[in-house]
């Protein structure tokens, strides 16, 4: 028997076990369906150095674990997946609107202007944000802070002006810019 057909034997009887093993590490069925697969992967590709069968289910099993926890730590910021779907989708503000908030963030200076675009509409944490513009969470949260206020104050005036009586919504956090 070729190592290759070796493998496919040991992956045929080793994948429905992973695949389980996977389940109760990740919580998706998906998910661990593609780490099994690579974990097996990677597995194949140091096939011939394993030499004892017992030390190829270990080998596989510490496979799985490093495999799993190297995925955690790439979606350490990934969506959160849910069983259902949100409660009501959300509605286009008018075309008025659009324009007075567009023209409201054109007022603010880049950078600013970059912390409230990935905070609120790319909806990144303090930290990804700071990551993202190489720079402190302290500056990312007093850039928020004030960026959130001089949008309180353009947009008011700006809807007082239009008419309009239906305010954007702007949300700043729960507890002030001091949270993150």
């Amino acid at each position: 028997m070729t190592p290759a057909e070796e493998f496919a034997e040991f992956a045929s009887v080793m994948s429905p076990r992973l695949r389980r093993t996977a389940f109760l590490l990740c919580g998706d069925w998906h998910t661990a369906e593609d780490l099994a697969q690579t974990a097996l992967t990677k597995v194949f590709v140091s096939w011939r150095r394993i030499r004892r069968q017992d030390a190829a289910h270990a080998y596989t099993n510490r496979t799985l674990v490093n495999t799993y926890l190297a995925h955690r730590r790439l979606k350490r910021t990934s969506e959160l997946l849910t069983a259902s779907f949100p409660e009501r989708a959300a509605q286009d503000p008018a075309p008025e609107t659009r324009m007075i908030l567009l023209e409201a963030l054109a007022t603010l200076p880049p950078r600013t202007r970059a912390v409230v675009v990935l905070r609120y509409w790319a909806d990144l944490s303090v930290d990804q944000v700071a990551e993202v513009l190489g720079c402190s969470t302290g500056n990312v949260k007093k850039l928020s802070s004030r960026a959130l206020d001089k949008l309180r104050v353009t947009l008011g005036e700006a809807m007082a002006e239009s008419g309009s009586s239906s305010m954007p919504v702007v949300e700043h956090e729960p507890g002030g810019s001091r949270h993150g």
